[in-house]
């Protein structure tokens, strides 16, 4: 599970949406395409790139697949954000300052 995976995953709107929907809870695939115009086997090829990254995981209850999101891809991208953490504070200062430079 790598940085670059899980943020291609993420980048389709539709599969960032089943994610955001999953982060509510656990649903099975019928559930997620309720209010969706996507196929069934659209919405497989999707949970697919999303387990893939490590953002998803399934659970098999006989013939039913239930999916929830997978805390170990979550650790991936906060890992990821906390290198930047730093960034912003000190930008954000700089903003202030610029700004109050740039008062009459």
């Amino acid at each position: 599970m790598v940085e670059n995976d899980i943020f291609k995953a993420l980048a389709d709107p539709t599969r960032r949406g089943i994610f955001e929907r999953l982060a509510a809870g656990r649903m099975n695939a019928s559930a997620l395409r309720e209010g969706l115009t996507i196929s069934q086997s659209a919405m497989s090829q999707h949970l697919a790139v999303l387990r893939q990254a490590g953002l998803v995981r399934e659970e098999r209850q006989g013939r039913y697949v239930n999916y929830e999101v997978d805390p170990r891809g979550l650790f991936v991208m906060a890992r990821w954000l906390a290198k930047y953490r730093a960034y912003w504070p000190e930008r954000i200062d700089a903003l202030k300052t610029l700004l109050k430079d740039m008062d009459p």
